[in-house]
Parts: C-alpha cells; structure tokens; sequence
C-alpha cells in the first residue's frame, strides 16, 4: 500500500464514481480501476461493490476510508511543515540576553517578530552576560545572544543594534540626588557596586571612565545581576554605573542621574557563524529590517513573557 494508491482509493470513494475520479486524478480510467484492485488484493479485502449503475463502499471500504483520509492529512501537515522549516517561517529559537535587555530590547524583538514571524516559537532566557552567553551559543543552548561585545570567540557572529549610555544609579537622598548631571570627579570618594562578574563589559567601560576622571572606583559590594545590585544601591551600600535602561526597573530608594561625560556601551545580537538554521536566518534579516524600530522603540516597563528551562 503506498500513498499514491490512497489517494486514488479516496477520489473513487468520495464521488462513488470511477470516471469521474479518474477526470479528477487526470489520469484514464483503466490504470486507475487496476491500482483499486491492486489495493484491494493488498489489503485482501473487497473495497467497492460494483454495479454497471453505481459504485458503493463496503464495510471495509468505509473502515479504509476513515484512516486513509488521516494519514493524508498527516503526511500533507508534515510536508508542509517540512516547507515552512526549510523556508525559516516555523520552527523554536532560543534567545538569551542581559538581564536589561530583557527590559529593553527583547520585547520590541518579540514584537517585530510576532508580525513578521508568527509561525517561530521563541524561548527568551535572560540574565546571562556576554560570557555566559557565548558559552551558552558553543553548546548550541541558545540560538541567538543579546549581549554587549566585544565577544572572544572568533565563531560567533555579532551585529550591533543599539548603543546605551551609562548613567549614575544612587541612593535615595544621596548628596548628589536631584542636582542634574553628576560629574564623575564626584564620586571619587564614594564606594561603587559592581556586576564584578569577569569580562563584565559594564564594568570595564565604568572603570575605565572612572580612571580618565583621575580615580580607581573602590568596589564595596557585588552582584551577578541587575535587580540585586540595584537592591545593594538602594540600601547604601555604594554608586553604581549602569546603562540608562536601567531606568525601566524603577527600582525603590534609588534614583538616576545623568553623568557629564559620554560613557556608552554597545548592545549587539551574537549568533554562531556557521549555524544553518533558516528559521534564524530569516530572524536575523527580519531584525536587520526592523532595526530603527528595535533601537528606538518604546520600552516596556517589565520584561518579555520567558519560557523554558533555565541554562
């Protein structure tokens, strides 16, 4: 029994009529009344009663009609998707990112790719730095990163898609609290909260911004992401240089300040260089397309929806 044979047992059943089915198959008649019978003595059961005036099914005809007509469908769904996989419209990508990228930058993705890819199913796993990342790209955990390069790994891909400046997160009340930009010869004396996770590239740009201001920030506190180390400003324990998305998180007892010098810090996408997934792909050009909309977008004040296992 094979699929060509299905589908000419279902063309008879369903117009009860041999010619007919055969105009439809566009084929004669005679190959298609041989290939019924085929089927018949391969199922060792009689399909169709015949007459000179009408053609009906049998019991086991109707039985045969019912799971014939399934597993078309089956295999026209699992061709189809085959389809859509190949062409980068359906399929699963994981995308880890920053934990205020996760702010920032995940929901105006998941927004332009909700238009453009509906037929995608995204994974978001926040919370992970440019490290983290590129490791979680070399064991194929995540497809895509949202990270801040420079990244190490000559495999791995980047596009840079927006640029943040950093901005002072201070205690509620702090000296410098509420008037305007801080200037960072300010805060020579202050102790300073930092991610003081390796190769944080926040951190190497604050520092390298507190050391053109004639000063090496004394560390005081650490922390592994942002919500924490934004808690260890809020209860005194020290500054922090942050970028300005940080502003989204509206965290309690901590209030922002500009600074008086440019301090920036790249947000990029990171994929592996030879991964031949056309669903990402597809992401990445329609991301390319939408890049004003992915930098200058309205931010949410409360991150993407995240599914899936944590890393």
């Amino acid at each position: 029994m094979d699929l060509r044979q299905l589908r000419y047992f279902v063309a008879v059943a369903e117009t009860r009529h041999f010619g007919r089915a055969a105009e439809g198959l566009h084929m004669a008649q005679s190959p298609l009344s041989q290939a019924i019978r085929q089927l018949e003595s391969q199922v060792g059961a009689t399909l169709f009663d015949r007459t000179t005036r009408r053609v009906e099914l049998t019991a086991a005809g109707a039985s045969l009609l019912e799971d014939a007509r399934r597993i078309l469908a089956n295999v026209d769904d699992a061709r189809r998707r085959v389809e859509q996989v190949a062409a980068g419209t359906e399929g699963v990508l994981t995308v880890g990112a920053t934990d205020l990228a996760a702010y920032r930058l995940l929901p105006r993705m998941a927004r332009v790719l909700a238009r453009h890819m509906p037929g995608v199913t995204l994974r978001f796993v926040p919370g992970l730095l440019t490290a983290a990342q590129e490791d979680a790209l070399d064991k194929r955990r995540i497809d895509l990163a949202v990270l801040r390069p420079p990244v190490v790994r000559p495999e791995v891909s980047t596009r840079t898609v927006a640029q943040e400046r950093l901005i002072a997160a201070l205690p509620a009340g702090h000296r410098l609290a509420g008037h305007g930009a801080v200037a960072l010869s300010d805060l020579r004396s202050e102790d300073f909260v930092a991610y003081g996770a390796p190769g944080s590239v926040v951190d190497s740009v604050a520092t390298q911004g507190c050391l053109d201001a004639g000063f090496l920030p004394r560390r005081r506190a650490e922390a592994r992401d942002t919500p924490v180390l934004l808690t260890y400003v809020a209860a005194g324990a020290g500054v922090a240089l942050l970028p300005e998305s940080v502003r989204a998180l509206g965290t309690e007892s901590v209030v922002y300040a500009d600074l008086d010098r440019e301090l920036r810090v790249d947000l990029a996408l990171a994929w592996r260089s030879h991964d031949g997934s056309p669903a990402l792909a597809r992401m990445l050009d329609v991301l390319a397309a939408h890049s004003r909309e992915l930098e200058s977008g309205p931010s949410a004040s409360r991150p993407a929806v995240v599914s899936g296992a944590p890393l």
